[in-house]
């Protein structure tokens, strides 16, 4: 079993909109969204074939969460329970349902089934700030 790929970097971030800017005028990448709703900021940038950042300002903790893809999130977590892994929480994703976990050492991951995969590019080329 393997959790997937990497689609996503969910990162926090103290100003959305500097932290999207310097990533796409200083490092070269592509703004793909800046959605302000509600007052709650999200930027995606992606950097060459890298997982997309998300940058959002809603994020607790000041540590990135790796996001996994799975095709099925009841199985798969079903299999890592087996094997003793925790679930933190279960959240929703625009994209799909997801769980959230740590490793021992305080690594911030989430597995999501992306059963929405359309939302994201709904979002796409919509820039708010």
């Amino acid at each position: 079993m393997t959790l997937g790929r990497l689609d996503y970097l969910y990162t926090p971030s103290d100003d959305v909109a500097a932290d999207a800017h310097y990533l796409v005028e200083v490092l070269g990448g592509r703004l793909e969204f800046a959605i302000d709703d509600g007052g709650t900021r999200v930027a995606m940038v992606t950097l060459g074939d890298a997982p997309a950042i998300l940058l959002t300002d809603h994020l607790e903790g000041d540590r990135t969460v790796h996001v996994y893809a799975v095709d099925n999130l009841a199985g798969t977590t079903a299999d890592l329970a087996s094997r003793g892994w925790r679930e933190d929480r279960s959240i929703e994703l625009p994209p799909g349902p997801a769980v959230t976990f740590r490793t021992p050492g305080g690594v911030r991951l989430a597995l999501y089934e992306a059963s929405r995969p359309f939302v994201i590019d709904s979002f796409r080329g919509r820039h708010d700030f």
